[in-house]
């Protein structure tokens, strides 16, 4: 038995990048918007939020440290910037 399927390098690797593309996009817009929403706000409110929309977005969890490091930046109005 044969196959006639192929793989095709340069097209899986267009399709990954533009997922990657995709959910860089995405998580930009939810940080821009919490930035938006908890500009001032107590880490300690930020960072269920922020753990509930990285979970949502981009899967799976973030550790403690780095949650509140983002929460810490939110918090103080400097605006997080992903880039591919």
């Amino acid at each position: 038995m044969s196959s006639d399927f192929t793989f095709d390098k340069r097209g899986m690797e267009k399709l990954a990048k533009e997922a990657v593309r995709d959910v860089a996009k995405e998580a930009q817009r939810v940080f821009d918007r919490l930035g938006s929403s908890y500009e001032g706000k107590p880490i300690a409110e930020i960072k269920p939020a922020l753990r509930r929309e990285w979970r949502r977005v981009l899967g799976g969890d973030i550790t403690d440290p780095d949650l509140t490091e983002y929460a810490e930046h939110i918090s103080a109005g400097t605006r997080i910037v992903f880039k591919t």
